[in-house]
């Protein structure tokens, strides 16, 4: 099964650590990742949980890039897209160095699931594994029936992540323009904030339409290409 994702699922390249803009109140958040990624002793299990764009798959997936830097395996389960393939996309993972487990709140209302991520959970630490865990509900919640189960997801840290703010999003704006290989001024971030989508996940697929549609048209990205772009249907 290792092999199989290894292959299907793709990390994004912007999704690194050093891209990820926390909270003024939780700055220890990359470098707890780090930690928990080189295996620092009392950093076993890290547990993300938030609401949409809050950062839960931007750090699952920035781990496993820090787990490559490091040369250590790693493996990036988002449960929302594997849930079709059942609880047996969890098994035979228990060699990888990193795990981490997006959308768990996607399948654990189901008792198959919640024996699977139980048994997974073990095996992970037994074999002296790393594993970060995201979903959109504190890791207490009372939909998790398996009284164990709730009980592993609080072995790690904890964190409630919060939505970025303005500043914030400004900053992600154009830390992702650069990314993609191009600048992105005040006026041009400006017009994204007051007419795109202020959702993450939304202006970043934004991004990547202006960056083909300046690659095509060979002009750079302003904001009349941004609005004939937001044009297009």
């Amino acid at each position: 099964m290792v092999d199989q994702l290894a292959l299907n699922l793709r990390l994004r390249a912007e999704t690194t650590l050093a891209a990820y803009l926390p909270a003024p109140d939780q700055l220890e958040i990359p470098s707890t990742v780090r930690a928990l990624v080189a295996g620092e002793a009392g950093v076993p299990q890290l547990y993300l949980w938030g609401g949409p764009g809050t950062g839960k798959t931007h750090l699952a997936q920035a781990a496993c890039h820090e787990a490559g830097a490091r040369g250590l395996s790693a493996a990036y389960l988002p449960l929302g897209e594997l849930v079709s393939m059942g609880p047996a996309v969890l098994e035979g993972l228990s060699s990888v160095r990193l795990l981490a487990v997006d959308d768990l709140d996607r399948v654990w209302r189901e008792p198959k699931w919640q024996r699977a991520l139980f048994g997974l959970i073990n095996e992970v630490r037994e074999h002296d594994g790393r594993l970060l865990l995201a979903a959109g509900v504190r890791p207490d919640e009372e939909r998790v029936s398996m009284p164990d189960l709730r009980s592993r997801l609080l072995w790690g840290a904890v964190f409630h992540l919060r939505p970025l703010d303005e500043g914030r999003l400004r900053r992600m704006l154009q830390l992702g323009a650069r990314s993609r290989g191009f600048p992105l001024g005040e006026p041009e971030t400006e017009y994204l904030l007051r007419h795109a989508a202020r959702d993450p996940g939304s202006l970043m697929r934004l991004l990547d339409r202006l960056d083909a549609a300046s690659l095509k048209a060979r002009r750079r990205v302003t904001v009349p290409l941004i609005r004939a772009v937001l044009d297009q249907p």
